[in-house]
């Protein structure tokens, strides 16, 4: 063979590798930016959990003392309904 078919033969090797290796970093380079976009994600997520927790027990509480205030109001209404001598008990 001609000189030349070994020059164009080694320079399509040496493009298909360069290729090869460019898409290969190319690839891990994608790959790592999903990789960390997933890991915000996943601490967004987190933190929102963790604030809906938090307004889950303050409701639950506030739940709680309103049915407190509840129960005391109707005991103070029974005892205006007892001092009342217009309510027939």
């Amino acid at each position: 063979m001609a000189t030349w078919i070994w020059i164009v033969i080694a320079v399509v090797v040496v493009l298909a590798v360069a290729g090869a290796i460019a898409t290969r970093a190319t690839r891990e380079r994608r790959l790592t930016q999903r990789r960390e976009k997933a890991g915000e994600l996943r601490r967004e997520a987190e933190d929102r959990t963790l604030r809906a927790e938090e307004r889950e027990r303050l409701a639950h509480e506030q739940a709680a003392q309103a049915r407190d205030e509840r129960e005391e109001a109707a005991k103070v209404g029974a005892r205006a309904d007892k001092l009342d001598p217009d309510v027939d008990n």
